[in-house]
């Protein structure tokens, strides 16, 4: 039985030694020996199967899409299971794909597309893995993991500057994925499983190779973002930071590459960023020296998509008048500019005056972007936010009807019948608790 690590305490209950590997596995528990044959189990491979449709996707380097490989599905997953069996599953190398960067105009970074088949494969291999070494994930980790979200992590930041914790290394992983050093990875997950051919599995998938520009490249580190598993190993390998950092008593919370530490003063925060920095290097991991940074939350400081930060400006209204009880120098959170941006774009490409769609099939279009931007965002600070972009979103569908911005759409198409009759989502009514004049 491995030693869990308390959700309470933010250190480590067991005082073992500090070798990295030893953090995957602390108590030296019993390793995992027979999991190929669980892999491989014709149900675990219709569950994989299930989830990779879910989850769709287009093809990779063979071109084989979604419907294809449902077409023969039972043959194609027969075939993956005496593959499997027989230990000569070959994975195929993944399809480059170069991807904008949010919020950063002109910056593409690559996307790895494995086969259809490929994902299934691997979801397999994750179904086995996940319950192996999530209970050995640090408490600090907060992705990628069932029970736990973004939410999760900016609650524990929220409660940490409250208590004074109020300097913040700020922090980011330079290229990470593209750079995981593979007999790191490996000697990390031989700690808790020890079946020789799930090991070569993990290891085949690792280097299968990359097709871009025409022909396949080699693989000899990194793991691709956009691999089923990739998000699983890229937490094996930083759990020995995860458990190190908080073994010297520094409150980490992690978020993929993303991770930050909140401290009580400057030179906390100095320390802790010498300290991440030795870890990291043993793990051949580098900073991202543009990225990181130290700074106060009078300054504030941007975290999965949330601007965190002291007020400063004087309220307008005395105090006694302010019902919802803010007082001047609260804290608040508040979406980042880059991803209001980033919002306020996709509207705009799909709501362009000479979109051919009618009204309806607009909102249809536009309604999944506003509900999964607006739920992402509707416990921040955002009433003020919700409300103009509500109005602009209005006005944006307006000036589609009409073909040109300044009209009287108002009369043809008023707020009631957009929101009533045509269902549009409302940003305000995502907020909790706030029910919106119709």
């Amino acid at each position: 039985m491995m030693t869990r690590i308390s959700s309470v305490s933010e250190k480590p209950i067991s005082d073992h030694s500090r070798r990295l590997a030893d953090w995957i596995n602390p108590t030296g528990g019993r390793k995992v020996h027979s999991l190929v044959d669980k892999v491989y189990k014709m149900k675990n491979l219709e569950l994989a199967w299930q989830k990779v449709r879910q989850n769709r996707g287009v093809g990779g380097i063979d071109g084989q899409s979604i419907e294809e490989f449902e077409g023969n599905l039972v043959e194609n997953l027969e075939r993956l299971h005496n593959e499997l069996k027989a230990d000569t599953y070959h994975p195929q190398p993944v399809r480059q794909k170069m991807i904008p960067k949010p919020g950063q105009p002109g910056k593409l970074r690559p996307l790895g597309i494995p086969t259809v088949y490929g994902r299934v494969c691997q979801q397999a291999l994750l179904n086995r893995l996940e319950p192996i070494f999530d209970p050995v994930f640090d408490e600090a980790n907060f992705g990628y993991r069932k029970g736990r979200s973004t939410k999760d992590a900016m609650r524990k930041i929220w409660k940490e500057v409250q208590e004074g914790r109020e300097w913040i290394l700020d922090a980011d992983l330079k290229d990470f994925f593209g750079s995981v050093d593979h007999e790191k990875l490996m000697t990390l997950v031989n700690q808790c499983v020890s079946d020789g051919r799930v090991l070569r599995l993990i290891k085949s998938i690792l280097k299968a190779g990359c097709y871009a520009e025409g022909k396949t490249l080699p693989t000899e580190q990194g793991t691709p973002q956009g691999g089923v598993i990739s998000p699983l190993l890229s937490n094996i390998l930083l759990t020995p930071f995860d458990c190190e950092m908080r073994k010297k008593g520094y409150r980490l919370t992690r978020y993929a590459d993303d991770w930050l530490v909140t401290c009580k003063s400057r030179s906390e925060a100095i320390s802790a960023l010498a300290t991440a920095r030795r870890i990291l290097e043993k793990l051949g991991v580098t900073l991202h020296t543009e990225k990181t940074r130290i700074v106060h939350v009078r300054q504030g400081f941007e975290f999965l998509g949330y601007k965190i930060k002291r007020g400063s400006q004087k309220l307008r209204l005395a105090p006694e008048k302010i019902r919802s009880g803010v007082v001047q120098g609260d804290l608040y959170v508040y979406p980042r500019n880059k991803s209001i941006r980033h919002f306020t774009e996709q509207i705009r490409k799909r709501t362009r005056r000479k979109a051919p769609v009618g009204t309806k099939e607009l909102i249809e279009d536009i309604n999944p972007v506003i509900r999964g931007w607006g739920n992402y965002y509707c416990k921040a600070h955002v009433r003020k936010l919700f409300n103009r972009l509500d109005g602009w979103i209005v006005r944006r569908i307006w000036s589609h009807r009409r073909k040109r911005w300044r009209n009287t759409g108002w009369k043809e198409l008023p707020e009631t019948i957009l929101y009533g009759e045509m269902g549009l989502v409302n940003l305000i009514s995502l907020v909790p608790s706030i029910t919106p004049a119709r």
